[in-house]
């Protein structure tokens, strides 16, 4: 984990800007999907199923030492590589640094806000907000 969140999304605007269109782009995103562990089974459920998304989401948090972790799936590739570029921009933060990063500004910095369609924005707009959902929750 970067050490901080501006960190975190600085290291992913710089994996992006090295690559030189949206097609690779979107093949990088894809492969680092491929290396996310899946979930178990019983992860996959309604609890922890993703509204809003044309893909199946699930994103599975968990609370410890004051931070939420959070692990997710999708049957579709490329938002399984969007899951895979939210986990390293939020999991393992505190509440506050997640509700600290604005959604719009985020996507706009990755310039995924102009690269995705209207269906995949608007899947990636419910899985931030299910991250800032969790984070808005006290914590135990």
């Amino acid at each position: 984990m970067t050490d901080t969140i501006d960190a975190a999304i600085a290291a992913l605007e710089d994996d992006l800007a090295l690559l030189p269109d949206w097609e690779e782009r979107f093949s990088y995103l894809i492969d680092l999907g491929k290396r996310m562990p899946p979930l178990a089974d019983a992860e996959r459920n309604e609890a922890t199923k993703v509204r809003g998304c044309a893909s199946q989401v699930w994103i599975v948090p968990e609370r410890r030492d004051g931070r939420l972790h959070f692990r997710g799936e999708s049957d579709a590739f490329l938002v399984k590589g969007l899951i895979a570029v939210l986990l390293q921009v939020y999991s393992g933060r505190t509440p506050q640094e997640i509700l600290s990063v604005d959604p719009k500004a985020l996507a706009a910095r990755l310039g995924l806000a102009d690269a995705l369609t209207a269906q995949r924005s608007n899947g990636l707009h419910a899985m931030i907000q299910r991250i800032r959902a969790e984070a808005a929750q006290p914590m135990p």
